[in-house]
């Protein structure tokens, strides 16, 4: 038994799991089978699991039951259940899933999937660390509240029949459908409006539904987007490349339209949920209790909350690492700083990090011309890759000086993995490193 396995798959055989196991491993997603609910809860009581497939047919009417406990044994983690199979006509029970999928499910498919939602989980174990972290201060932290609206569908793609019968059926599901019939006019309301998911119809002209796709997940904004990619019977394109393009989910004109639709809202209630976190975590920034001139955590906020993040860490059994960015001390900044052009460049530096990070990251101004990160479910090697992307977006912007030319601004990194709680000792150590860096 793999001792590094990431997903925990239920299933009573291996017609389904046998196949996808194979493909997750391939793709870094090591994974264990149970073959019933009593293994399954055992697995999670022996390893740390991050994710869990469940095949329906397995669990019988149960599906939800077993979903639900092994939540429940993965506490205080947050563990994301994937349903994979036909679901209960009515829905019943399917909250207790993460997300549904319908059969076949392809690797790529459902490492892309388990990807989406393991930062969700991640980012609402943060969310809940920041609330009592920031009600310490006397402070509140909200989830944006939730008005029940439609889900927002937008639909690309030429009107052929089993398109327009897809856009029916998501209209009676109660999602509000949008059609364009050009890629140019899909980028423009996706740049003008906010939807929840996007169906893509690959007719006659599948490149362009690819480009779109491709599209999405080159833009910041859209990178999370679901897209279902809608493709005719015969098409050249096959299963994997199309999720290799960045599409979410694939359905075919033999998938009754129904079914299709619940695909989507079901990928639209992910992410939905997923940005209703995100949105809470970017509105501790309007807090009142950050670094002003950055927007960032202050010192001693960061302190408070990364001993919090430690023994979170710890009980939920997820790697924590610290980042320093320390600006390097080069000669020619010597001069800048004793005229106060590298302190006019540090709330733009600060706000290009905030942005830079992930929402579940936690961005501090530790000193002056010193920054950190806590990076939560993240090794070192992950943390300094993150610290280094960070760094060269920002040695890649000119900052004013006044009638002299622009100048740049380097980092040096260090990076500690928080190890028996001791967040300090982590942080003292990835400064030291930071200290010990030479200036390029």
């Amino acid at each position: 038994m793999p001792v590094d396995a990431r997903v925990l798959i239920v299933a009573r055989d291996d017609g389904l799991a046998g196949p996808l196991a194979r493909g997750l491993d391939q793709l870094g997603w090591r994974s264990i089978t149970a073959r019933g609910p009593y293994a399954a809860l055992a697995s999670m009581g022996d390893l740390s699991m991050e994710a869990a497939i469940v095949d329906l047919n397995s669990c019988g009417d149960d599906a939800s039951g077993v979903a639900q406990r092994l939540k429940a044994a993965a506490a205080p983690r947050h563990l994301p259940v994937v349903a994979i199979g036909e679901p209960a006509p009515d829905q019943q029970g399917q909250e207790a899933f993460d997300l549904t999928l319908a059969p076949p499910a392809y690797p790529v498919q459902v490492a892309l999937r388990l990807e989406a939602l393991l930062r969700t989980a991640v980012s609402e174990e943060e969310f809940e660390l920041r609330t009592q972290t920031f009600a310490d201060k006397g402070r509140r932290l909200d989830l944006p509240e939730d008005r029940a609206q439609d889900f927002k569908v937008l639909a690309v793609g030429e009107p052929a029949p089993q398109f327009l019968a897809l856009s029916n059926a998501l209209s009676r599901g109660g999602a509000e459908v949008v059609g364009a019939f050009t890629a140019y006019t899909a980028f423009d309301y996706l740049h003008e409006r906010s939807f929840d998911a996007v169906v893509l119809w690959g007719g006659e002209n599948q490149s362009e539904a690819l480009s779109i796709a491709g599209g999405m997940r080159r833009n910041t904004r859209l990178y999370h987007l679901p897209a279902l990619l809608y493709l005719k019977e015969g098409s050249q394109v096959t299963h994997t490349e199309a999720y290799g393009k960045g599409v979410s989910d694939v359905a075919s004109p033999d998938t009754p339209a129904a079914e299709t639709a619940q695909r989507v809202l079901e990928l639209a209630r992910a992410y939905r949920r997923q940005n209703a976190i995100r949105t809470a975590l970017e509105r501790a920034r309007s807090s009142g209790l950050m670094d002003p001139a950055t927007g960032l955590f202050t010192r001693d906020l960061f302190a408070a909350h990364l001993a919090r993040l430690a023994g979170a860490a710890r009980a939920r059994r997820r790697p924590l690492s610290v980042c320093v960015l320390k600006m390097a001390d080069k000669p020619e900044l010597i001069r800048l700083r004793r005229e106060g052009w590298i302190d006019r460049a540090i709330p733009q530096i600060g706000s290009m990090i905030g942005r830079l990070v992930r929402a579940e990251d936690t961005a501090a101004r530790l000193g002056p011309e010193v920054f950190g990160l806590a990076l939560p479910a993240t090794r070192a090697a992950q943390a300094l890759a993150a610290g280094e992307r960070i760094a060269a977006v920002i040695a890649c912007t000119a900052f004013e000086a006044g009638e002299r030319p622009a100048f740049v601004v380097e980092f040096d990194i260090g990076v500690a993995e928080v190890e028996d709680e001791n967040a300090a000792r982590a942080l003292e150590t990835a400064a030291a490193k930071a200290l010990q860096q030479k200036a390029g």
